[in-house]
């Protein structure tokens, strides 16, 4: 009988080959610095099999969305000592074990959430890494804040002893709209680049932009993303029911 697991790890291995063609080929193409963007694997709903298989391709940072289902990961794939990347809604209540058990966080839009992060990150841990996820596209249900609040936040957040304040992430509003794309993303870059004269940064480490996804990542790159989030055209597509 076929080996429906062999079947499985081919095509997630055939998948992030096309994947990391293809942010090779935008980083060609807009001029960027071959290898200067990193790709996270978005491994929310799926199963600790499936990360290692793609541990294995030679990734080591992962993002997941869901603190349960995140954990149970961890815990399953301690021995291959991944980097675990938070990048979904924050919860008050959420904030101990996100401080504990990950190394970044990209979805801070809240200094009450960011001081949580501060004092419930173990002294004996590095700083976590932050990122302000900004709404770009000032959509009611997405989370985030505005580019009127943006500064007075990152201020708040860097002055905080046990974070490290990284850079920004968003999420713009979908459309297969290269241009709309770009013009979106060029927003938060200018916001990106704009910031560091007004803060005290740790280290000259403000050096991230999360932004771009299975959808816009040329767009993304083509405006200094150095991080796409990339999940279904790595893992396949979700299951429905999760």
């Amino acid at each position: 009988m076929p080996d429906k697991g062999a079947n499985h790890s081919t095509e997630i291995e055939q998948r992030l080959q096309a994947v990391v063609a293809r942010v090779r080929a935008a980083e060609r193409r807009f001029g960027r610095e071959p290898g200067s963007v990193q790709i996270l694997p978005v491994s929310k709903t799926r199963p600790a099999v499936d990360i290692a298989r793609v541990a294995a391709a030679g990734f080591s940072a992962f993002g997941e969305s869901y603190l349960q289902e995140a954990e149970a990961k961890m815990d399953a794939l301690a021995a291959l000592q991944l980097c675990w990347h938070f990048i979904g809604p924050l919860q008050s209540n959420k904030t101990r074990p996100i401080a504990e058990r990950f190394h970044w966080v990209h979805s801070v839009s809240r200094v009450k959430i960011a001081r949580r992060l501060s004092e419930q990150r173990p002294a004996d841990l590095p700083p976590l890494n932050i990122c302000l996820q900004l709404n770009v596209s000032g959509e009611a249900a997405k989370a985030g804040v505005t580019q009127a609040e943006l500064p007075a936040l990152a201020e708040q957040v860097a002055a905080l002893p046990r974070l490290q304040l990284r850079g920004l992430m968003a999420i713009p509003a979908a459309t297969t709209d290269f241009d709309a794309q770009r013009a979106a993303f060029g927003i938060v870059r200018e916001a990106f680049n704009s910031l560091p004269a007004t803060l005290d940064i740790r280290g000259g480490t403000w050096d991230t932009l999360s932004m771009g996804m299975s959808g816009d990542l040329e767009a993304a790159i083509a405006e200094g993303s150095t991080l796409v989030r990339v999940g279904t055209d790595i893992f396949g597509p979700r299951n429905k029911a999760h």
